[in-house]
This record gives C-alpha cells, structure tokens and sequence, in this order.
C-alpha cells in the first residue's frame, strides 16, 4: 500500500451568509421633501397673495417665489415684456456696473498711495482714521449700517409691503396713483428690467387688483368700480382694456370664471357705446358721435366693433350695384363679344367712392386702421362678385371673349389699385392689403385661364394648318382630275410610241428669270415689320408676259397676305397617260413655293403674340402667378414652334425635295434656261423659310427676351432649347434639299455637255481641200452656258442662308461640277488645235471657281487647267508626254498617274503616240541582254 497521507484540513473562521448585511442594516427615516420641479409647478398655480404667504415659510421658499422668471413670465402674459429691451438693459447696467468698480478701485490705489507716504508707521491712527472717514461722510452713508427691518418701506419692495387682508385700507402709493391719471397707463409704463421683474408686476398688481376684483364680483354692471372712479367714456375704456390684459396674468384656479365675467362686463359696456356710435352714423355725425365712440371703442379694444359696423352701412358695400353690372360688358347680338370700356368704368366708379370714403375714415378712425377690413369687404363683396359673374357668363358665350376678359380685367384692377389713395395710419400694409384682395379675387380664375389659353391657342393653330393642308389637297385632286379627265387609255395603248414622243418632245412652259437676289431684301426689317403688324408690301418678281408663276406673297397693313397657287397651263388639253402625268409633275414642281404659306406663318405669330401678351400682364404684377404665367409663355413660343415646324415647315421642305427628285432635265427639250427650274423655285421657298425664321427670332427676342419671359443665356430654358431645335431642323431639311437641288443642278450641267457640245468644238475637222479651217480659240457656248447657270444658282443663296451653310453649298457645288466635267472630259475626242479652246475652257472654269474664295476647291481646278495641257503636246514629243503624266506632283496629288493616263487616252492621236508613251512609262519594247 501506498504511505501516502491526506493532510489535515485546518478550517478557517466560519463563512458569513451573503444576506447577513442586508439584516444588520438599519433604515433611517428622515422628513420627506419634494422636489424643487414640483414645488416650482404647484408655485405657477398660486394667486399672489398665496405665493407671498409661501415665501415666509424658508429662505428656500422665498428664492423659489422670487425668482425672475416666474415674474417675467405674468409680465409676457399682459404683454407688457420686451426680451430686447431687457438685454438692452441689462447689458447697460452690466456696463456701468463695470466701470464704477473699476473708477472704485483706482480711488483706493489712490487713497493707499497717500496714506502710505504721509504715515510715520503707526498702524493704531492708520485705523482711527479710516473709521473717522467712513463716520464722517454723513448720515446718508451711515444709514447703510441700520438693520434693513427699521429702514422706512419703499414701494420698489415688491409684495413685502403690501397688505394681505383686502379689506385694509390699501397703501398711501396705491391711493395716490388711482387718483392720478397715471393709473390709467400703468401697464404701458411697465420696464423691462431684468431682476426687477417681481417689483414691476407689484406695481401694476397693487394699482389694478382693486378694480379687477370688483368687476369680477359685480352683480350690476352699472355699479362697478372703474365706472364709479371714472367718469369719461374714454378713461373707462382704457382702465377696462388694462384689466383685461391684467386678467391674462391671473392663471390662479378660477381664471376661467374671473375671465368670463369680466368680458361681459367689457361687453356690456361695448354694446352701450356702439349703440351711441350707430346713432352718430345714422345722422352722419362725423365730428361728434362717430368719431367719440369711435376713439372709446379704439381706447377699449382697436374698434372692430365700430369699423364692423361701419363699412356693413357704407354706402359702397350697399349701393354696389349702382357701380356696374357686368353683364353690360357681354354684346350678346355679336355672340358674346366683350367690351372692357364698362369695366373700365366701373374700376373707376369704385375707385372714386373708395377715395371719398378715405377721408372719412380719416376723421372718424384717425388712430385707428380701418382702410384695412374696408378693402378686404370690397375685394370680396364688390369687386370679386362683379368678376365672378362677368367670367362665368362669357366662359359659356365666348371662350375668346373670357380670355380678353381675364387678362383686360386683371390690368385693369392694378391699374385700379394705383389710383387709391391711402389713409394717414395706412403704412405698407395698405398696398399688400391691396396686392393681396386682387389675388384672392383672381385666384379662382387664373388657373383656369391659363388652361384655356392654351388650347385655345392650339385648337386655333391646328385649325389654321388643317385648313391649309385640306386646300392643298383638294387643289392636287382637283389638277389631278383635270389633267386626267381626257385621257383614253385605249387609244393610248393603241398608239403609245407616237404620243410618248409628243409628250417628250414638246417643250414644257419655261418660267421667267427672276433676280438673283433674295425677294425678300432688308430681312430682318421686313421679318420685325411682319411680327409687330406693321405696313409692309413685298417687291414682287419681274416675270414676263404669260407667266404661269403665281405671284410672289404680298403684305398689306399686316393683315392680307395672299398665297395663290397656278397650275401650269398646257397648250391642249393631255389625251394620254403619260402626256398627263408629265402636265402634272410640272403643275407639282411649280407648286413647289406654296408648299408651306408665309400667310400661315404669320398668322401664327400673330396669334402667339396675343395670347403671350395677354399671358404676360401676370407677369409683371409680382403676385403668385408670375411664375405659372411665365411658364405659359414658354410654353405657347413652344407650341408655335412646334406647330409651324414640324406640321407646316417640315412637310413642305419634305414634299419639296420629294418632287425635286423626280425631275428630269432631258423633259426641257431644246428649251434651255440659264436657270434649272424646279432648283430656282425651291431657292425661293428656301427664302420664304428663312424668313419665317427670322419672323421667330423677332417674336422671341420682342416678346420674351425683351420682357424678360425667358432668358436667351440659360441653355437649359425650354423655350430656348426649342428654338434651337426649330433652327437644327429647318438647316437639316434646307441642307436636304440643297442635296438634292445640287444633283438636279449637276443633272442640268451634264445635259448642257452632253447636247450642246460639238464634236468639232475640240476636234475640228480638216477641209476637204486639205487645209485646216479657221480654228476658234476662244471659250466655247457649252462653257459659258453651264458657268452662268451655276453661278445663278450660288448667287440666289447669298443673304438668304447662312455664310457657312453657303460655303459647304458651294464648295459642294463645285466638287460635283469638277466631277461632271472630268465625266465630259472623258467622252471627248481632242485634238492639238482643239486643246487651245479646251484650255480656255478650263480657264473660264477656272475663273468662275476664284469667285467663291475657296481654297480648297480652287486646288480641283487647278489641276484640272494642268490636265488639259497634256492635249496640246505634239504626238512627236511622245516621252515629255509621259513624262507629264507620271509627274503626279504636277497635279497636286488630285489626279493619280492612271487617272492621267486615261484622259489621255482621249487625244485625238492616241495611236499614234500610245507606243512611245506606253514605252516611256512601262519600258515596253526593253529586251534584258
């Protein structure tokens, strides 16, 4: 077995038990106390002699009672505490406080200096003097060691000196201030002093609370003190408006009752002195009875009751309908038309009798300002009834009529509102008083306004484009129709060679030339000239005899603008289809200018400027619908935009470039103009956009820009924004057709070459005897003639288009001539004699290319001018010739060496020298030894 011993455990002292604390632990009773929260709430419920008796019972209680604040706030109740005075006061006495210790301390460094030099050392007279010094000011300042109890009682105590029993005899300061007249202003003289609150309420308690608690306790309010102690009407009623603001200090327990028999008793009183004020107003004693009872009625509470009374008898408020009746405005007989000469006058009969009515205001309320609920009654009983049976009436006549109507009637009423004249109390408050009855009087009506300008103006606008659309319709069909009424299909088929070739080769009606200048010269004066309604006649085109060309738009006065639309005449009338169909491609090219009306355009405008302006008038008023109104303007310039270009512009530019695509020169015949027809008609059309154009950059900067509608800096303004969406799509759809205008133009041009070119004009053929003809060296008629119909065309554009939408033009223009001619290069046969007028071909073009200040372009027409000189070189110079044209650098890079070589293949000796060239430039004929 193991020796192992388990040890012996010593024990220690016995363990206590966890609770034993708790049950030696002795509870130690001690006086219960409330918290100061509490006692400081109970303290807001006391009256005030309770809360003088608490204040007796600790210095705890008394610091509780007199606490600032609680007095403060019974001041606030009365109204008679001003937060800023007190700071202001406060701050004061902070300041002086400061500067007499500070004056204090210096005159004791001062004294210390001086007895420390004039002393020999003695402390015992040092201090003998003192004493003496401080006995010796007087009693005044020895008073200030008599005990506080024995010192004589003062009225800036507070509630210490004032007798708790209501039944003594109230002190010597109360008795002399009820028979002074200071009494009666003894709130209005109230300080706001911080730490001296308590004493300023003591003040207004002791000289009140007798007449307050005797008009509470009063059975008969005839025998109520304030009116036994005072007998003027004037005084009553100001001691009785003080006891009403001293009863808002009373929230002791039973203020509810006390407060209720007091206001009967003020009631009672009021209905005695407005029954004396209303006998002044029936005799209109305005220097007696009114204005007396009006100042005690003032005096009592500001005089609502006499002012009530006042304006209900007025003459304004009862005998209103003498001023105007609205129905008066409405012509019936002409469909509800308005006529706003008769509210004009009744704004004026109104604004007369108000006038008159201020000076009497003036003599009977002259502390009082009772202008205030006069206009508030007329904006509401006179002027808001006239309004409200005017609008609703021709709302269901006219709807035009009520939108003349609103809009006239609300500049009429500032217009009335100027024309009043204030009282001498009136102040600011008069005009906001004024800004605020003609808000509340249109308020019910402008939004409604608003909605029906709107779609008034766009019910108005479709109507206007429809109607337009639906006579270019019937205009088509009926063409249609009469171009097609004689067609025989039968004989057509039976002879269809015969008249395709009639129809071909009969020449078309050739339109006269017009100026190569806009028709529209001074556009920006005759687009402000068009906006603003002014008289104006447009130049109309020169055209000749027999024209077929309806006349160019005429304005007269602003108003008649005439838009006629001819179809082209035909000698005899088409018998067969294709003869029709071609009368109605060219009725459809000419018609091309009335595709979209400047008449339309301007009637458009002319209607935004209406509503725009009529919207307008709420703007500039400064009230709550100036910004609703400004977006309304915004919104009918867009709607303008809107209309007149996406359904009247943008079809027409559409349909335009639609019927330029189905032209075809060749149907011109032998019949050539300087001019491409359909491409001059859609310049003039191009003309007429522009000027509509500038027709809505005079409206938007007239009526919104210069009336501050909008502002033409903010890129993210709607109306701005969609302006310049308007401009992107008419440069888009002029560029469009300018497209398609240059190939109609480029067609024209390779007609021209393709038909009036001699062959012999570059190769001239040899006489028959052997000798050469005399050669003209000189421009060909096939150069001129294209020259002057392209420079024609570019020339219309100037002073229409903008400069960089006519640079892209012309330089376009040129490309696709530098293009044709190369084409008509190709299909020559030249010779060297016929290389001299061949060259001086390339210099007319040339020449005409300098003209439009293109750089770039002009470096095409250079390098042709060095091409048509390889032309020249004779066929026994067959090397320089290759040489020439292998120098790429020779054309500016715009021709390649195989570009070269194949317009020289249209030499008239190609043959002859094709081996010495070839070998020249490939080596052909070389044989490697």
């Amino acid at each position: 077995m193991s020796a192992f011993k388990r040890a012996t455990v010593v024990s220690g002292p016995p363990r206590q038990d966890v609770l034993a604390p708790l049950r030696e632990a002795q509870i130690v009773s001690s006086k219960p106390v409330l918290p100061a929260e509490i006692i400081s709430t109970i303290l807001d419920f006391l009256a005030v002699q309770e809360l003088i008796v608490f204040a007796r019972a600790s210095r705890r209680m008394r610091e509780m009672v007199y606490d600032d604040s609680r007095w403060i706030l019974r001041l606030r109740y009365m109204g008679c505490w001003d937060d800023a005075d007190a700071r202001k006061k406060g701050e004061e006495a902070t300041r002086r406080k400061l500067e007499t210790i500070s004056i204090r301390r210096k005159e004791k460094l001062n004294q210390d200096g001086a007895r420390i030099a004039g002393s020999n050392g003695s402390n015992a007279d040092s201090s003998t003097t003192i004493f003496d010094t401080r006995w010796a000011q007087g009693p005044d300042r020895s008073q200030s060691h008599i005990p506080p109890t024995i010192l004589q009682p003062s009225l800036d105590d507070g509630f210490d000196n004032i007798t708790l029993l209501p039944t003594s005899p109230l002190s010597s300061y109360t008795s002399q201030a009820r028979e002074n007249s200071t009494v009666l202003n003894i709130i209005a003289k109230a300080r706001s002093i911080r730490g001296a609150a308590r004493q300023e309420y003591g003040k207004i308690y002791a000289a009140l609370r007798p007449f307050y608690i005797d008009a509470v306790k009063t059975k008969n309010h005839r025998a109520a003190k304030v009116f036994r102690v005072y007998r003027d009407p004037i005084q009553q009623a100001q001691m009785l408006s003080q006891l009403v603001r001293f009863s808002k200090s009373d929230i002791s327990q039973g203020w509810r009752e006390r407060e209720d028999k007091l206001t009967k008793l003020v009631t009672a009183f009021e209905d005695a002195v407005s029954g004396e004020f209303d006998q002044g107003l029936e005799v209109v004693d305005i220097e007696g009875r009114m204005r007396k009872y009006a100042s005690v009625l003032v005096m009592l509470n500001g005089g609502q009751r006499a002012i009530e009374h006042f304006i209900s008898k007025n003459p304004v408020i009862k005998e209103r309908a003498s001023l105007g009746d609205p129905m008066d405005c409405i012509h019936f007989n002409s469909s509800g038309t308005i006529s706003l000469s008769e509210s004009h006058s009744f704004f004026n009969h109104l604004s007369a009798a108000f006038n008159a009515q201020v000076v009497i205001i003036d003599r009977v309320f002259p502390s009082s300002n009772a202008i205030v609920p006069f206009l508030e009654r007329i904006g509401a009983e006179v002027i808001g009834a006239y309004l409200n049976s005017l609008f609703d009436e021709l709302r269901r006549e006219n709807v035009e009529s009520y939108l003349q109507a609103v809009s006239g009637t609300y500049g009429q009423s500032l217009q009335f509102a100027k024309s009043l004249q204030p009282t001498q109390r009136s102040g600011d408050e008069f005009y906001e008083t004024i800004d605020h009855i003609i808000t509340v009087d249109f308020e019910p009506h402008v939004d409604v306004y608003l909605n029906e300008e709107l779609v008034s103006f766009k019910q108005k606008s479709d109507v206007e484009v429809s109607e337009w659309e639906r006579q270019l319709s019937e205009q088509d069909a009926s063409m249609q129709s009469m171009f097609m009424s004689g067609v025989n299909r039968q004989a057509d088929k039976r002879d269809f060679l015969k008249s395709f070739k009639k129809v071909v080769m009969m020449p078309v009606n050739v339109l006269p030339t017009f100026p190569m200048s806009s028709p529209f010269g001074g556009r920006s004066a005759t687009a402000k000239a068009l906006v603003n309604g002014d008289a104006l006649e447009v130049p109309r085109m020169a055209s000749s005899q027999g024209s077929t060309r309806p006349s160019t738009p005429s304005v007269t006065n602003g108003t008649a603008l005439t838009v006629s639309r001819s179809s082209t005449p035909v000698l005899e009338q088409p018998m067969t289809e294709l003869a029709a169909k071609t009368a109605i491609m060219n009725s459809r090219l000419e018609g091309i200018r009335s595709l979209f009306s400047l008449e339309i355009a301007l009637s458009l405008v002319h209607m935004a400027k209406s509503s725009i302006e009529r919207t307008a008038v709420f703007v500039g008023s400064g009230s709550q619908f100036e910004a609703g109104a400004r977006r309304q303007c915004q919104t009918i310039f867009i709607l303008l935009l809107q209309i007149l270009g996406n359904r009247h512009v943008k079809t027409g530019f559409d349909q335009a470039v639609d019927h330029l695509s189905n032209y075809n020169p060749r149907q011109a015949g032998e019949n050539h103009q300087l001019q491409v027809t359909p491409l001059v008609i859609f310049l003039e059309l191009v003309n007429v956009g522009d000027l509509i154009q500038q027709m809505l950059d005079v409206f938007y900067e007239q009526e919104l820009v210069a009336t501050k509608l909008t502002d033409r800096n903010d890129f993210l303004d709607p109306a701005t924004k969609e302006k310049k969406r308007f401009e992107q799509m008419l440069d888009e759809r002029v560029a469009a057709g300018l497209n398609k205008g240059i190939e109609v133009l480029v067609a024209e041009v390779e007609y021209i070459c393709a038909t009036t070119q001699k062959p012999e004009d570059f190769n001239p053929d040899a006489s028959s005897d052997g000798r050469s003809k005399v050669i003209d060296i000189g421009t060909s008629q096939t150069a001129i003639q294209v020259v002057e119909m392209v420079a024609s065309h570019t020339r219309m554009l100037i002073g229409s288009t903008d400069k960089n939408m006519l640079d892209v033009f012309n330089q376009e223009v040129g490309l696709r001539l530098f293009t044709a001619l190369c084409k008509h290069l190709k299909r020559q046969r030249i010779s060297v004699d016929g290389s001299i007028k061949l060259i001086s071909d390339m210099n007319h073009y040339f020449t005409y290319i300098q003209t439009l200040k293109n750089r770039d372009l002009l470096e095409y027409f250079k390098a042709l001018r060095e091409l048509s000189q390889i032309y020249l070189i004779s066929p026994k110079d067959g090397k320089e010739l290759a040489t020439i044209i292998a120098d790429s650098d020779r054309f500016h890079g715009i021709f390649r060496a195989e570009e070269v070589y194949e317009f020289a293949e249209r030499r008239a000796d190609w043959y002859q020298v094709k081996r010495s060239v070839e070998k020249a430039m490939y080596g052909i004929g070389c044989r490697v030894m």
